[in-house]
């Protein structure tokens, strides 16, 4: 049902071919056909994350019954729904969790795997949700059980995981320890409410862990990189810690010492999101409408928006993210 006459086609991005960001291209491509249960967003603000750069460059291809698309979230006005969709009508503005098809100026997405628009919030505010607080509250809170009072590791403190893992672990009472790349980053670290933001170029994150938790280690450590860093986030956690490994940026751990994960009795954990089924993403939905939408709402919390890029200007938005220069979120508008 809708309230509009949509046309026939609508102007998306496409990765033309496994490349560099300019293998961008916009295009024209057939309006998505709805299911039962799916709502049809016209798309005001798509964001742009990691995986959107991974699967540009051939390392992470979307579910096999995901639109081919790139773009994860997004945020919008609904202009049509399913003959069972009962959450939602034409007209609400809406964001959503979608595993492909965002870069576009009309996305398809299960009723359940959309939330409203925080009150006060702008649509481009809003597209910055999904994708780094589904993820960040699956890993922080409901794999590594982050508690009040509980010293959490945070890894690439200034990316849009990073920032929303901050201000997610400061609103639910933890203490905050960030690793960045630079002065700029480390004090824009510390006004989003980190309580140390540690310079990795300058000081070893392991010495001052432990430094500034009186030799304890951190209960919960949050990693994007990998690579090295899994021996040191060993090091660095503190006895029964938890660690949780979203990101591989920094490759595979090679020559790994797993004695420490056994004298510590460590839990490693990993997760992708973009693979989980509809239901998976509906009971995480709902989680973060019961217990974080309020806090967005009261203002406690905001995303940190760096930079917007027309539609058009996807590849700029691309060179953008793999300069690792934002701090914060990098949003489409369409």
């Amino acid at each position: 049902m809708t309230t509009d006459l949509l046309p026939e086609s609508m102007a998306v991005i496409e990765i033309r071919h496994h490349g560099e960001p300019e293998v961008l291209t916009l295009v024209k491509k057939p309006i998505p056909q709805l299911g039962n249960r799916d709502i049809l967003i016209k798309v005001v603000a798509a964001g742009v994350n990691r995986p959107d750069v991974l699967q540009r460059c051939g390392y992470y291809p979307p579910p096999p019954s995901a639109s081919k698309l790139p773009g994860l979230e997004v945020s919008g006005s609904v202009i049509a729904i399913g003959s069972d969709v009962k959450d939602y009508a034409v007209g609400d503005q809406v964001c959503a969790l979608v595993a492909g098809g965002g870069y576009a100026e009309y996305c398809k997405v299960h009723e359940s795997n959309a939330l409203p628009v925080p009150k006060g919030y702008s649509f481009v505010e809003a597209a910055a949700l999904p994708e780094t607080f589904f993820t960040v509250w699956i890993n922080l809170f409901q794999l590594a059980q982050l508690k009040a009072g509980e010293t959490v590791l945070i890894h690439g403190g200034t990316s849009g995981i990073g920032t929303t893992a901050t201000l997610l672990a400061k609103a639910f009472g933890a203490y905050v320890i960030t690793t960045v790349g630079s002065e700029e980053k480390r004090q824009a670290s510390l006004s989003l409410g980190a309580d140390i933001a540690i310079n990795y170029r300058t000081e070893d994150f392991v010495t001052q862990t432990h430094l500034v938790t009186n030799g304890r280690g951190a209960d919960v450590i949050v990693d994007l990189i990998a690579g090295e860093y899994v021996a040191k986030n060993f090091q660095a956690a503190a006895v029964e810690g938890r660690i949780t490994q979203i990101g591989l940026l920094g490759g595979k751990a090679r020559e790994l010492d797993l004695s420490p994960l056994m004298q510590k009795r460590l839990t490693l954990t990993g997760s992708m999101l973009r693979p989980r089924s509809i239901e998976d993403k509906a009971f995480i939905a709902h989680d973060l409408y019961k217990k974080v939408w309020p806090l967005l709402e009261q203002g406690k919390i905001r995303p940190q928006i760096f930079k917007t890029f027309p539609l058009a200007q996807a590849a700029k938005a691309h060179a953008l993210m793999e300069s690792g220069e934002h701090i914060g979120k990098i949003m489409l508008t369409i």
